[in-house]
C-alpha cells in the first residue's frame, strides 16, 4: 500500500508540473473576495466590488465604543474575531514572505489594504489593555436571516473578553495578527502604524498570558460556531510573531518554553483553531532548530506519501472545507521548502493541491475563475439582487445562480470521492469564508514568487 501511495503522489506531482493555471489571476481575485467581505463604511473606498455598499454602521460596544469595520466571517454577517484574527495573521505572513508574488501582479498595496481593514478594526476592538471585543452579532439570529447586509435589522450584540472573562486564544491570536501586520507595514515604510500595531500586540499578549482561559467559555455564543480546543498553541504563536516583529529575545524564549511545556508540536493540521504546525514552521525558520525541522519534515512526508487522497489527488483531511484543509497544510510545507527541506517535493505537492482547486480535477472550486466554477456558493450577499428587489429564503431555496459573482472565493470542496454539488444549501461543501482564502492566497503568492 505504501508503494501505491508513493506512486500516486508522484503522479499527482508530475501532473501538477504540466498543469497551466494563471496563479496571478487567482491571486488578485482572492483579494477581490476580501473586498466583498468588508463590513462598515465602503462608500468612497477604492473598491472593485461595486455591488457591496455600507453596512453595519451602528456596530457598537457595550459602552458605545465604535466597532464598525472588520470582516464578515463567511456567507453570513457575524464578525467572529477568532477566525478573523487568524485570517489577518496568515495574510500578513504571505505578504511578508511572498511579497514578490504580490508585486509581480501589481497587487502588493491591495494585500496591505486587506490586512489594514482587519487591523484597524482590531485596534478599535481593543478598548483597554485587558479588554477586547471578540464578536459582533448573535450567531443564530444572524443565521436566521437571508438577505443583503445593507438591509439587516437584527441585533448586533457585541461580546468581549476581559480579566474576569478571559480569552487567551483570542487575545494571543489577535496579538499575532497585529504583530505580523506590523512587519508588513514596517517594510512598507509606515513606521508609526507599525509601532501602534506592535504595542497593541504586546498588550494583548500580556493580557492573554496573564489571564488564562478559552475565549469560547467567555463568549459563549461562539461555541456553536468557532469553539476553541485550547489556548496553548496561540500562546506560542503570539509570542513567535511578536519576536519576529520586535526581535525581543524574551518572546522567542517564551515561545520555545511554551512549545515544549505544552507539547503542542503537531496536532491536527493548521487552521483557525490549531496553530501548532504554523508555530513549528516559524520556530524552524527563526531558530533553525533540528527538533522543529524533524516535526515538520515528518508531517510533510506523511502528507505527501501517506495521507488519504481523493481519486483525483486532493489530500483529504476532513469533509468540511476539504480544499481549505489541504491548502492550509500545503502552505506550511511550502514554508519548509523555503528552508531547503525537500523543496522540490513539497512545492510540487503544494502546486498539485492548488491545481486541484483551480481545475485539474475537472472543474474549478474558485468562484469566477477557470472552467465551470461554482455559481451557487453559500453566500447571502452574492445571492441577492440589487436593492430594492426582494431577497429572502425564497432566494436561498431557488435554483438560480447567485446574482453577483463573488470573484476569488474558495468554496469548501468535495468529499473523499471527489463528489461535489454546486448548491446553496450545502454549507459543508459550498460555503466560503475568510479563513478559507487565507492560506489559499498564501500558496498562490508563493507559487507566483517562484515563477509559476
Amino acid at each position: 500500500m505504501k508503494s501505491f501511495t508513493f506512486v500516486l503522489a508522484f503522479v499527482v506531482a508530475l501532473a501538477a508540473v504540466h498543469a497551466n493555471y494563471d496563479y496571478g489571476e487567482a491571486l488578485w481575485k482572492s483579494l477581490l473576495f476580501y473586498q466583498a467581505q468588508r463590513s462598515g463604511k465602503l462608500s468612497g473606498m477604492n473598491s472593485l466590488v461595486s455591488w457591496r455598499k455600507d453596512s453595519a454602521l451602528h456596530d457598537r460596544g457595550q459602552n458605545g465604543e465604535d466597532l464598525t469595520g472588520g470582516y464578515y466571517d463567511a456567507g453570513d454577517f457575524v464578525k467572529f474575531g477568532f477566525p478573523m484574527a487568524y485570517t489577518i495573521t496568515v495574510l500578513s505572513w504571505s505578504t511578508i514572505d511572498y511579497a514578490d508574488g504580490y508585486s509581480k501582479i501589481g497587487w502588493l498595496e491591495e494585500a496591505r489594504n486587506a490586512i489594514k481593514w482587519g487591523t484597524d478594526y482590531f485596534i478599535k476592538a481593543h478598548v483597554s489593555k485587558n479588554e477586547f471585543y471578540g464578536q459582533v452579532g448573535i450567531g443564530q439570529e444572524d443565521h436566521n436571516y437571508w438577505g443583503r447586509p445593507e438591509d439587516m435589522t437584527e441585533s448586533r450584540t457585541a461580546y468581549k473578553i476581559d480579566a474576569s472573562h478571559p480569552g487567551s486564544d483570542l487575545a494571543a491570536e489577535t496579538a499575532a495578527a497585529l504583530a505580523a501586520a506590523s512587519v508588513v507595514f514596517r517594510k512598507a515604510g509606515d513606521t508609526n502604524y507599525a509601532n501602534t500595531l506592535l504595542q497593541h500586540a504586546k498588550d494583548l499578549y500580556n493580557f492573554a498570558d496573564t489571564y488564562r482561559g478559552k475565549y469560547s467559555d467567555s463568549i459563549t455564543d461562539a461555541k456553536n460556531f468557532y469553539s476553541s480546543y485550547d489556548y496553548t498553541d496561540e500562546l506560542v504563536w503570539g509570542a513567535i510573531w511578536i519576536y519576529r516583529a520586535s526581535n525581543d529575545q524574551k518572546y522567542l524564549t517564551k515561545a520555545e518554553q511554551y512549545y515544549n511545556s505544552f507539547n503542542i508540536q503537531y496536532r491536527t493540521g493548521f487552521g483557525w483553531d490549531d496553530k501548532s504546525l504554523g508555530a513549528t514552521a516559524m520556530l524552524m525558520k527563526l531558530t533553525k532548530g533540528s527538533t522543529y525541522k524533524n516535526v515538520l519534515e515528518n508531517f510533510c512526508n506523511n502528507l505527501v506519501y501517506s495521507q488519504q487522497k481523493t481519486p483525483k489527488g486532493l489530500a483529504f483531511l476532513g469533509e468540511w472545507g476539504s480544499i481549505r484543509n489541504s491548502l492550509n497544510v500545503a502552505y506550511i510545507c511550502m514554508q519548509a521548502a523555503d528552508e531547503g527541506i525537500n523543496s522540490a517535493t513539497y512545492r510540487n505537492f503544494a502546486k498539485s493541491q492548488m491545481d486541484y482547486a483551480l481545475g485539474s480535477a475537472g472543474r474549478s472550486y474558485v468562484v469566477g475563475f477557470g472552467s465551470n466554477p461554482p455559481t451557487h456558493e453559500h453566500h447571502r450577499a452574492a445571492s441577492c439582487p440589487n436593492a430594492p428587489a426582494a431577497c429572502d429564503w425564497n432566494t436561498f431555496n431557488g435554483g438560480q445562480a447567485n446574482y453577483h459573482v463573488l470573484y476569488g472565493a474558495l468554496v469548501g470542496g468535495p468529499d473523499a470521492n471527489d463528489n461535489y454539488n454546486d448548491v446553496r444549501n450545502d454549507a459543508t461543501h459550498n460555503e466560503v469564508a475568510c479563513d478559507y482564502n487565507a492560506a489559499f492566497q498564501g500558496v498562490l503568492a508563493g507559487l507566483k514568487k517562484l515563477g509559476y
